[in-house]
């Protein structure tokens, strides 16, 4: 009961910080094109570099955050993002805000949240039994799912009320929400005890660890790339759907809306299929069922016909990554021990996000060259290899010994 009882504060916390994170979705690109005229270049330019330049910033933060209690640095990463943060409306009212600022909180928001999603993996595993992490990670699934399918539309609402500044503050209250609960949770946190000799090399120790074992290592092939590829082909579907097809925004934005549902839909069938088949096969089957959806969103034409169309396939492929992701999560927390798990989750989200980055650019350039139809097709091609990378019977790795709830 004292795991559930602390659990629900830090439930608190993520939904704020996410429900938050998703009203400002696309907020600071919509701030450079309504405010300073920036035009598409400046844009891509603008989520690419804070991107990469965030995850070359968090290589140092994981190390440092490793032997320092979690739930500290996840207060303090809340409150960095905070002031980073009101400094954009701040400029704003000043008539002071330039593409520049945009820029560097755009990078301070990546690095910080890099930081904060890897201590607050690793304090999850201490603060919930190890009987009950697929349901706690099934919580947080479904409240990203409900976050995202709710936040971009009342957020895209509340520009067109009250400025392009205004979801930018929903962001920054969100969080000062999230450290405010996770300074609520009860008991004493025991400082991260360095166990055996360190070698030098920050987030090097992380890649090692997961590249050493073969399920993590798996895991980690294939999640990198079916996220990459997924993301590298949203702003292609939005110049295909928007510019070619002549759908409207509204139109866009309901057919990635509506499908959300789907991965409330998996993350509760993740709890009751993982009892009945194990780990090992959910994990196979939902990671091989998700890759299969994405050539569907080549196929895409204008009317009624097209927009069903994408509605089911993400529909498909959205409830497919709800049953995967608690899965997943759980899994990796389960195979790596706790005095190298912040190291190992920050090595992880900053190689995604580079990942995610770098196949964005080549994938934009091919689009450039074939146009976005094929370079869709392409992305749904590669994605249908991507089940090959995934962990085979007999590759499950060595769980190691969960850490115990903080007393």
């Amino acid at each position: 009961m004292g795991g559930e009882r602390r659990f629900g504060p830090f439930w608190t916390a993520y939904a704020a910080s996410t429900f938050g994170t998703m009203l400002a979705f696309d907020a600071f690109a919509l701030i450079a094109i309504l405010v300073l005229d920036a035009g598409p270049a400046a844009v891509s330019l603008l989520a690419a570099a804070g991107t990469a330049a965030g995850a070359v910033l968090a290589v140092p933060l994981g190390p440092w955050a490793e032997h320092r209690r979690r739930r500290p640095v996840m207060i303090a990463m809340d409150l960095v993002r905070v002031a980073a943060l009101l400094s954009v409306p701040a400029a704003h009212a000043l008539d002071r805000l330039t593409f520049v600022q945009l820029v560097a909180v755009a990078v301070v928001m990546a690095a910080a949240d890099i930081a904060f999603r890897a201590a607050s993996g690793a304090y999850l595993k201490a603060l919930v039994p190890p009987d009950r992490l697929l349901a706690a990670n099934g919580r947080l699934e479904a409240t990203t799912w409900t976050a995202t399918a709710l936040g971009p539309p009342l957020g895209t609402a509340a520009i067109g009320l009250f400025g392009p500044v205004v979801t930018v503050l929903a962001n920054a209250a969100g969080l000062l929400v999230s450290a405010a609960s996770l300074g609520t949770i009860r008991g004493r946190e025991p400082r991260p005890v360095r166990t055996g000799a360190r070698r030098p090399g920050g987030l090097l120790e992380g890649w090692r660890h997961i590249l050493a074992d073969p399920a993590l290592r798996a895991l980690f092939l294939n999640t990198v790339l079916v996220n990459g590829l997924i993301m590298a082909v949203a702003p292609l579907l939005a110049v295909l759907m928007l510019d070619g097809l002549g759908f409207a925004p509204w139109q866009y934005g309901l057919v990635f809306a509506l499908p959300c549902v789907g991965g409330l839909v998996g993350s509760r069938l993740a709890r009751r299929l993982v009892p009945r088949f194990g780990p090992h096969r959910v994990l196979l089957v939902a990671g091989t069922l998700r890759a299969c959806w994405l050539p569907g969103l080549a196929f895409v034409r204008p009317g009624a016909a097209g927009l069903l169309l994408v509605m089911a396939v993400e529909l498909g492929m959205i409830t497919c990554i709800g049953v995967f992701n608690p899965v997943f999560a759980t899994r990796r927390l389960e195979l790596t021990a706790p005095d190298r798990l912040v190291r190992t989750l920050a090595a992880w989200t900053v190689t995604s996000r580079l990942a995610t980055a770098a196949l964005t650019a080549v994938w934009g350039l091919l689009a450039a060259v074939t146009g976005p139809r094929a370079a869709i097709a392409a992305a749904g091609a590669a994605a249908l290899a991507t089940p090959f990378l995934l962990p085979r019977r007999g590759r499950a790795g060595r769980v190691t010994a969960p850490a115990a709830p903080p007393r």
